[in-house]
């Protein structure tokens, strides 16, 4: 209990700083022989480039049995890669929450400089993470979140309610004047918060311009769940004219359901940004037109986030002197005509 009341006395510390320089900044501003300057904004975006102490950063995730996770362990590996002060200990992928938190023990014992961690379950690994914390070691919580706010110095996250409200704009945006429209949707693993987040965000999208979701199923994130999810809305539904399926992998199925009943009358948008769902839309030769944005990019956000925070070094494009608690990645929606921006982001 006295380790978290220290916790709670830094963070009002901290937020006492921060009220301190904004002040400072606005006393600069004020006018006279000061007026040209500005609060100390930390270290710079060339200073922060520049090689430092070498950090010894541990990563945790969970098994790579989806695209999209593989990407994430990739791209952590391919960040840490990118600076000659890093050194990445990486844990072997699983999803037994019992020995993802060996794992972070153990980066605990060897005294690792920060820890990366995408958890299995955050509540489960909560404990672990605080653990860590409460020893020194910072701790940046990626794509699933801890349940107390003491576990993390920072949390990077995708956004999973933009994504249904990204979705939902798309559709609004090509059928917005036909209130009659048959608008479909085929979910993840409906027992997730994160499936629930993207249907909610879809559905207020979506009532924003009058439309409603008409036919819904859920999947499992997988290629034959998504086939067999796709064949039971497209039998039970003869007209649709759009569908958002929330995967991109499971989408590999849906595709092919469609393609077996021979069925184009809609036009289809993805999900996650997988490179299979880039191609077919830079291709155009099918119903998929689009696909949202769930960035595979956390983990190596999270390298980069935990090498600054070792380094006691800031993000240089900000005024506040500090790097940011919490940061929610964007949405964006893909289409023919911005595939070419996003399309090395993609992954397998």
């Amino acid at each position: 209990m006295r380790s978290h009341l220290k916790a709670r006395t830094r963070l009002v510390l901290t937020g006492t700083a921060v009220i301190a320089a904004i002040g400072l900044l606005a006393g600069c501003t004020g006018g006279g022989a000061e007026e040209d300057s500005v609060v100390d904004q930390g270290t710079s975006s060339e200073e922060n480039a520049e090689s430092g102490d070498t950090v010894v950063i541990g990563f945790s995730g969970p098994a790579a049995d989806h695209g999209w996770l593989g990407a994430i362990n990739s791209g952590a590996q391919a960040a840490a890669d990118s600076f000659d002060d890093v050194e990445l200990r990486v844990a072997e992928g699983t999803n037994d929450p019992i020995a993802q938190i060996a794992a972070v023990e153990t980066f605990v014992n060897e005294g690792v400089d920060a820890i990366v961690l995408l958890p299995t379950d955050g509540a489960a690994l909560t404990e672990a993470a605080i653990a860590a914390m409460e020893a020194g070691i910072p701790v940046i919580n990626v794509d699933r979140e801890f349940s107390s706010p003491f576990a993390a110095r920072a949390t990077i996250l995708g956004d999973n309610y933009g994504m249904g409200v990204s979705a939902g704009t798309y559709v609004c945006e090509q059928l917005g004047d036909n209130p009659d429209a048959i608008v479909a949707e085929i979910a993840g693993i409906d027992s997730l918060p994160l499936t629930q987040d993207r249907s909610d965000g879809f559905a207020d999208a979506l009532e924003d311009c009058g439309l409603e979701v008409s036919a819904r199923v859920a999947a499992d994130f997988t290629v034959a769940g998504g086939e067999a999810a796709a064949s039971q809305l497209l039998s039970a539904n003869p007209q649709i004219d759009a569908l958002w399926n929330h995967d991109d992998d499971q989408g590999i199925g849906v595709l092919a359901a469609i393609d077996a009943a021979g069925r184009d009358e809609f036009f289809m948008m993805g999900g996650a940004g997988s490179r299979s769902a880039m191609e077919a839309i830079q291709a155009d030769d099918s119903v998929l037109k689009a696909t949202v944005i769930y960035p595979s990019t956390q983990a190596a956000d999270g390298v980069a986030l935990a090498r600054l925070i070792a380094q006691a070094k800031t993000m240089g494009d900000l005024i506040t002197p500090s790097i940011p608690n919490r940061i929610v990645l964007d949405a964006p929606v893909v289409t023919k005509d911005n595939v070419d921006q996003f399309i090395d982001l993609s992954f397998e």
